[in-house]
């Protein structure tokens, strides 16, 4: 049957089939493709967070699915279905995701280990996150190349060492790690190739100031 969408029933009734479609493929033919489908279609579509909440859970669990597992974790970062936000939770399963191959879960497991934030009960690991960005921007997330330039450029201090603006103030055992210009360069060029208009601009600086 051919939709020309003019008439708000046959939109309705395409939506329905849709939906029929994508339930038969998740849960007759256990695909975990078409399961993903499905809980976009109850988000997007139906505007039901809890149940598209449910959905990439179980296709990240059952099915180790990637991208579900970055959806759910998401949805826990941001509380979306369900009434609190989940730090710990979401951490879990980016950490599935990236371990699933899934580089958006790999850059935002490496981000919460970056930031600081006792509430999130999780404990910050610069060395480890810095480690999950750079594997993130190996499988070609430009914002992953785009973090790394920047922390290199300017170094990530120890705990309680005040920074400053001179150069010539520079301490190398302040920091937990150095600046590396080669290393910044590097990851900014990754980015900039892949798309990253930050990156491009980290590296229009460094060449203005002959450090490219």
């Amino acid at each position: 049957m051919a939709y020309n969408f003019k008439s708000e029933s046959e939109v309705k009734d395409y939506i329905n089939n849709l939906g029929i479609e994508y339930r038969f493929g998740c849960y007759s033919e256990k695909k975990p493709e078409v399961c993903h489908l499905l809980a976009d279609f109850l988000e997007s579509i139906k505007k039901d967070y809890e149940k598209a909440g449910k959905v990439y859970r179980t296709n990240c669990d059952d099915y180790k699915y990637g991208k579900s597992c970055l959806k759910y974790g998401t949805y826990s970062l941001l509380g979306k279905g369900s009434k609190i936000s989940d730090f710990k939770l979401a951490y879990d399963y980016f950490e599935k995701g990236c371990n699933l191959a899934e580089p958006d879960s790999c850059l935002n497991q490496g981000l919460l280990l970056i930031t600081k934030n006792e509430k999130a009960e999780i404990k910050q690991d610069i060395l480890k996150g810095m480690n999950l960005l750079e594997k993130s921007c190996n499988h070609e997330n430009g914002n992953a190349c785009y973090y790394l330039s920047g922390m290199y450029i300017v170094g990530v201090k120890k705990d309680n060492v005040i920074g400053s603006l001179n150069q010539k103030d520079y301490n190398p055992e302040d920091y937990q790690v150095q600046k590396n210009m080669k290393k910044a360069f590097e990851f900014a060029v990754k980015g900039c190739n892949l798309g990253n208009m930050y990156s491009c601009a980290n590296l229009g600086q460094m060449y203005a100031k002959g450090e490219g």
